[in-house]
């Protein structure tokens, strides 16, 4: 009989498991709240990058919720927006983080991807403004096909020169907005995203990744046992030296 909360580690990967996804996502909202307070007492200012997605519910709660985190000194950045949405939106990503958190806690900075622009000038963009100096913290998930971001396996690449750019979206990962519930149907949801890349992401100091339910648990299985490959992109997460992967139950599915 499995008795939660336990910890177990897949290479250098920390991961977290629990019985619940609340009690996931509350250990994930305190262990990154930790981490910020931790840096900002040795640091000016923190540079963060979050995941838009309903697994990251439970986390983007608990950091709203924590009024001791100073957000005066926190940057802002999301990791992925839908090509093709109007500006506003609210299905878009920049929404959803807005809602869930950017707006309810006023960041001393916040980067917005701007699609509008285009493609070629908005990765640019981007791109020199997460350059301009290290991310401490990326808050992520894993997606159903095991995608970071829109790093879907078909685009994704380990060694990518590029810090954001244009993918088309994997079927799995447009099937995964409609189960997920963000979108009404598989027509509905943009064929086309930007997205930080993986190199862009891993170079962070510290990832905290945030991964409940059942319909990620064959991503999570690929990424805890598999080989480390981009047929599962997450399986890279096994190579960070301050990773920690947060699961509840559902989506672990047993062994370390």
């Amino acid at each position: 009989m499995t008795v939660y909360p336990f910890m177990c580690k897949a290479d250098r990967l920390n991961v977290k498991v629990f019985e619940t996804r609340k009690e996931m996502g509350q250990q994930a909202a305190g262990d990154v709240s930790s981490k910020i307070k931790e840096l900002l007492s040795v640091q000016e200012d923190l540079r963060m990058v979050f995941a838009s997605a309903p697994s990251q519910n439970e986390l983007l709660e608990g950091l709203a919720a924590d009024n001791r985190i100073d957000w005066s000194r926190i940057t802002v950045f999301h990791m992925d927006e839908y090509m093709n949405l109007p500006p506003g939106n609210s299905k878009s990503f920049a929404s959803f983080l807005k809602n869930k958190l950017f707006d309810r806690v006023h960041p001393k900075e916040v980067h917005l991807i701007q699609t509008a622009n285009g493609a070629e000038n908005e990765c640019a963009r981007y791109t020199k403004l997460i350059k301009e100096k290290q991310v401490d913290i990326v808050c992520l998930g894993i997606g159903e096909n095991g995608h970071i971001a829109f790093n879907d396996p078909p685009v994704a690449d380990f060694d990518d020169q590029k810090t954001m750019k244009a993918v088309k979206l994997d079927g799995a990962s447009r099937r995964q907005q409609v189960n997920d519930g963000c979108f009404a149907s598989l027509d509905e949801v943009p064929k086309e995203a930007l997205t930080l890349t993986i190199p862009a992401l891993v170079s962070a100091k510290f990832l905290y990744c945030v991964a409940p339910g059942k319909t990620k648990a064959k991503a999570v299985q690929l990424v805890l046992h598999g080989e480390i490959t981009v047929d599962c992109p997450a399986s890279v997460l096994r190579k960070h030296e301050n990773c920690t992967l947060y699961l509840d139950q559902d989506s672990f599915g047993g062994g370390c």
